[in-house]
C-alpha cells in the first residue's frame, strides 16, 4: 500500500505518551489517513467481505488512496489510470437466458 514496499523498510515510532505526535517523517498521519479510507468504504460501500475476496478490496481503496486529489491527480488523470487497468481484462456477464 502507499507506493513501495521499501519506504516501509524500517519501522520507526512516535510515543503518543509523550506528546509526540510526529518526528520529521515520521508519523501517523498518512496510515491513519489510509484506514480512514479503508474502513469508510467496507463499512459504507461493501458492507460484507469475505476472507476470499480481501485482498481484492484492499487493493481497491489503496487505489483510491494513491490516486486522491492530494497526491495530484486530477479527475482526467484518474480516469485515465483506471481505463489503463482494464486494458487486457475481459467483463463477463452471466447469460441471463440461462436462468
Amino acid at each position: 500500500m502507499l507506493g513501495s514496499i521499501a519506504a516501509f523498510a524500517s519501522h520507526e515510532h512516535v510515543r503518543h505518551s509523550a506528546g509526540e505526535h510526529g518526528r520529521g517523517p515520521v508519523r501517523t498521519n498518512t496510515i491513519k489517513g489510509c484506514f480512514s479510507i479503508f474502513k469508510r468504504g467496507m463499512k459504507g460501500v461493501c458492507r460484507h467481505c469475505s476472507e476470499r475476496r480481501l485482498h481484492r478490496h484492499a487493493f481497491r481503496f489503496e487505489s483510491r488512496y494513491d490516486n486522491r486529489i492530494g497526491n495530484g491527480p486530477e479527475d482526467v488523470a484518474r480516469a485515465v489510470i483506471v481505463l489503463k487497468g482494464a486494458v487486457g481484462r475481459r467483463l463477463l456477464y452471466r447469460d441471463s437466458s440461462s436462468g
